[in-house]
C-alpha cells in the first residue's frame, strides 16, 4: 500500500500553462525548431508491394536547382543495426511493401525537394505480394504470448441454457494527427552533441536509445528534443523509418539542419495503423444469465518484417466471470506497412466483440444489459486470481444509467416520426501501467521549485498537471513551481504511452519531492538539488490494477435513408484520483469521440490488387467532428486506490475509446433490429435489413 498525496493542487480545475501560447501559435514544433537555413528533404516510395529495385535514375532530380543530396540505396551510409527492417532504410535494394522508402531527395526549399522527388525514376524487378487477411489464412502463426484456456469451453457451450457464437470484425485504421511525423535534424561532428533531433514523439529519451543503435552512435552523443507534440495516439510511440532518415540527410550536409516532415499521404505508408481483427466469439450462460463459458479467437495481421501483435483478446481474460475461457490471436504476415500502436492498443478493439455479445446474450436471455453485466462481476480478477486494487464498473454502470435516464429508455425498434430510436450500453477497461524508466530532478532556483523530467506532453496537459504533483508532494503552491519537459538534457523518462505517463512520471516527481525535502527541509537555498526515480520493485503486484469505465449511448436512425445520428453519448469512468478535471474531461471525450469515429467512420479501406489504403488522406479517411454527435458528457466517481502509486492515478488517456463503439452498435440493434457485427456501421450494412 502506498501513503497517498494530501490533495492541495491534484484535483483543481486549472487552466492548461501552454494552452494560451498554443492556440497563439507561439510554441514551436518539430518543423519549427530554430535552426538557421535549414534545407528540405522529401521521401521517394516504392511504387510496387513486393520486389526489388533494379534500376533507379537521379539524374533528373539532382538537375533540379537547390537540390543538395539524393540518397539511394546504392550511396546511402551503411547503419550500424538493421535488425529492425522498419528503420534499416535504404539499406539495400528489397521493396516489401507499397510505400516503402526508395530514395531520399534533400534541397534547398521544400518546394525544389518534393519536384525533384518527382522526377526520380525507378524501375523494380517485382514478384507476387500477399496483402489480404483472412480469418483462413493458410499461413496464420501464434505469436509468442501463450493462448490462455481454463475449463472446457465446447462442453460447456453444448450443454448451456443460451449461446452467443458469432464473428466481429474492427477495421484497419489510421492515426491522423494534426502535427504530422516530422522532424528537424542537424549533425554537427564538432560537437559535444554532435546529432541533435527536433522530433515530434512521445519519448525524447526512447528516440535517442533506438537512433544512437541504429547510427552506432553513444547516447551522450545524441540530443532529442519535443517541448510540444500536436498529438500523437500512439503513432509516434515508436520512431519510424522518417527519423532515421532525417538523421541520415543530416548526416550527409554536416553543419546543415534538414526538415522531414511526412505528407497526410506518406503518414498511411510509414506512420504505423491499427491492425483489422477477426474475432470469433463463444459465450454460454445460464438461465440466469450466469456466464458459465466466454471464449475469444483473435485473428489479426503483421507486417511480414516487422511482427506487432494487436492483442484483442486481453480484455476477455479479466472482464467478467466464468469458469470456462479461452483466448488465442493469430497472425498473417503479409507485406504490408508496419503496424503499430494506436490510442488503447488491444483493448480498443478487444472490447468491441465481447461487449457486443454480451448484448445479444441478454437479448436472448431477456434481461436488461446493464444488469447482465452486474450478474457477472467477477470478485477477483479471473485471469490470475489476485484481488482488484479497486473495481467500481458496477457503479459506473449504475451511475451512468441514472445519469442517462436508461430506466425510461424507449422500447426497442421505437419511432419517431421518421427516425427509429435506441439506446445502447458498453463497459470499458484499461489496465494501470507504471514504467521503472523515470527519474526526476527538483531543484530551487530563483526563489522557485522547478521539477525537470524527459517527459513528453501529447496535447494531454503534462506541463501542467507534473506541476500540481510537484507542488502537493513539496507542499507548496502550485504557483511556485516550474516543470521542464521534451528534451534529453533532463532525466531519463518512460514513453508517453499505455495512460502510463502521469503514473511513471508522476512517482518519480514525488520521490524527487520527498528527498528534496529529507534533504533541504522546508527553507532551501538557490542550487539545493535532489533527483530520484521510480522504483519498480515497490510497485504494488499483490493486486489487479485496472481503470474502467460504461459508455451509453443513443442513436436515431433515418427510417428511409439509413442516415445514423447519435444525439448522446455519456461516460462514468472510475480512473483513480483525478489530477486536473478540466484535462481528464478534455480526455475522456476526445477518447469517446475517437471511438464514435470508430463505430462510424474510420476505415482504411485496403485494396489488395495494389498493396495499399485507397483511402490515404484526410479527404477520404473520415473521422468524427462536432457534428456527428450532439451532447458527448464524461463523468467519473471518486475513487481511492491506495495500491497504484503516490498519486491514486491510473491513467485516463485510453479508458474513453474502450467501449464507445460497442455501445453505438448496442444502440443501432436497438433502434433497427439490425446488428451490425462488422465496424464501421455504414449505410450499406443498415438499408437493407430497416423496417
Amino acid at each position: 500500500m502506498t501513503e497517498l498525496l494530501e490533495p492541495r493542487a491534484i484535483g483543481a480545475d486549472l487552466a492548461r500553462r501552454d494552452g494560451a501560447a498554443k492556440v497563439r501559435g507561439l510554441v514551436a514544433y518539430a518543423v519549427e525548431a530554430p535552426v538557421e537555413r535549414p534545407a528540405f528533404a522529401h521521401v521517394v516510395q516504392s511504387t510496387v508491394p513486393r520486389g526489388r529495385v533494379t534500376t533507379i535514375d537521379t539524374a533528373a532530380a539532382r538537375a533540379v536547382e537547390g537540390v543538395l543530396a539524393v540518397l539511394t540505396a546504392g550511396d546511402a551510409e551503411r547503419l550500424a543495426a538493421t535488425s529492425d527492417r522498419e528503420l534499416a532504410v535504404l539499406q539495400d535494394a528489397e521493396v516489401d511493401f507499397r510505400g516503402q522508402p526508395v530514395a531520399l531527395v534533400v534541397a534547398d526549399t521544400s518546394e525544389a525537394a518534393r519536384q525533384a522527388a518527382e522526377l526520380v525514376r525507378v524501375e523494380y524487378a517485382e514478384r507476387p505480394h500477399d496483402s489480404e487477411l483472412q480469418v483462413d489464412h493458410p499461413e496464420l502463426y501464434a505469436p509468442d504470448q501463450a493462448d490462455t484456456a481454463r475449463g472446457d469451453v465446447s462442453a460447456a457451450m453444448a450443454t448451456a441454457h443460451a449461446t452467443v457464437e458469432q464473428t466481429y470484425t474492427t477495421a484497419m485504421q489510421h492515426n491522423n494527427p494534426l502535427e504530422p511525423h516530422a522532424t528537424t535534424a542537424l549533425w554537427d561532428p564538432g560537437a559535444e552533441v554532435p546529432l541533435t533531433l527536433w522530433d515530434s514523439t512521445q519519448g525524447v529519451h526512447s528516440t535517442r536509445s533506438t537512433i544512437a543503435k541504429v547510427f552506432g552512435l553513444g547516447k551522450e552523443q545524441v540530443r532529442v528534443v519535443c517541448p510540444y507534440v500536436g498529438g500523437g495516439f500512439g503513432s509516434k510511440g515508436r520512431p519510424h523509418a522518417n527519423v532515421v532518415l532525417a538523421a541520415m540527410a543530416a548526416r550527409a550536409l554536416p553543419g546543415r539542419a534538414v526538415r522531414l516532415a511526412l505528407t497526410r499521404q506518406q503518414m498511411f505508408f510509414l506512420a504505423g495503423y491499427r491492425s483489422p481483427t477477426i474475432q470469433r466469439m463463444q459465450i454460454a450462460a445460464d438461465r440466469t444469465g450466469r456466464l458459465q463459458a466466454i471464449a475469444i479467437d483473435v485473428v489479426a495481421q503483421t507486417s511480414r518484417i516487422k511482427e506487432f501483435v494487436e492483442q484483442a483478446g486481453t480484455p476477455t481474460k479479466m472482464m467478467y466471470a466464468a469458469p470456462h475461457r479461452r483466448t488465442t490471436h493469430r497472425l498473417a504476415a503479409l507485406d504490408v506497412p508496419v503496424n503499430s500502436w494506436m490510442r488503447a492498443p488491444g483493448e480498443c478493439p478487444g472490447m468491441f466483440g465481447p461487449e457486443v455479445a454480451l448484448d445479444e446474450l441478454a437479448e436472448t436471455l431477456g434481461i436488461d444489459p446493464i444488469d447482465l453485466r452486474v450478474r457477472n462481476e467477477p470478485d477477483v480478477d479471473p485471469e490470475t486470481g489476485k484481488p482488484w486494487s479497486s473495481r467500481n464498473l458496477v457503479r459506473c454502470l449504475r451511475e451512468g444509467a441514472e445519469r442517462f435516464g436508461w430506466a425510461d429508455r424507449p422500447p426497442a425498434r421505437h419511432r419517431d416520426g421518421e427516425w427509429l430510436v435506441g439506446t445502447g450500453v458498453a463497459s470499458s477497461v484499461y489496465p494501470t501501467y507504471r514504467s521503472a524508466q523515470s527519474t526526476a530532478v527538483i531543484r530551487h532556483e530563483a526563489g522557485r521549485y522547478v521539477a525537470e523530467i524527459g517527459a513528453a506532453d501529447l496535447g494531454t496537459g503534462t506541463w501542467t498537471t507534473l506541476a500540481q504533483i510537484t507542488a502537493d508532494a513539496l507542499g507548496v503552491p502550485v504557483e511556485d513551481v516550474e516543470v521542464r519537459i521534451g528534451d534529453t538534457r533532463y532525466p531519463v523518462a518512460s514513453v508517453a504511452g499505455g495512460s502510463s505517463g502521469m503514473n511513471t512520471w508522476g512517482s518519480a516527481v514525488v520521490e524527487a519531492a520527498r528527498a528534496f525535502r529529507d534533504k533541504f527541509g522546508a527553507d532551501p537555498d538557490d542550487g539545493d538539488e535532489a533527483d530520484a526515480g521510480v522504483d519498480q520493485a515497490a510497485k504494488d503486484s499483490e493486486h489487479a490494477a485496472y481503470a474502467f469505465g460504461a459508455q451509453f449511448a443513443e442513436v436515431r436512425v433515418h427510417a428511409d435513408t439509413g442516415e445514423l445520428r447519435v444525439p448522446r453519448l455519456y461516460g462514468v469512468f472510475a480512473a483513480g484520483r483525478i489530477i486536473n478535471p478540466r484535462m481528464a474531461r478534455s480526455q475522456l471525450i476526445g477518447g469517446m469521440t475517437m471511438g464514435l469515429s470508430m463505430a462510424l467512420h474510420e476505415n482504411s479501406v485496403w485494396d489488395p490488387r495494389i498493396g495499399q489504403v485507397a483511402n490515404h488522406d484526410l479527404a477520404e479517411y473520415h473521422v468524427s467532428v462536432n457534428a456527428d454527435v450532439g451532447d458527448v458528457q464524461a463523468y467519473w466517481i471518486d475513487e481511492h486506490d491506495p495500491y497504484v502509486n503516490a498519486m491514486g492515478t491510473k491513467g485516463i488517456g485510453e479508458i474513453g475509446i474502450t467501449g464507445t463503439a460497442a455501445a453505438v452498435v448496442n444502440a443501432v440493434h436497438r433502434a433497427t433490429g439490425i446488428r451490425v457485427r462488422d465496424l464501421p456501421v455504414t449505410l450499406d450494412k443498415v438499408l437493407a435489413g430497416l423496417p
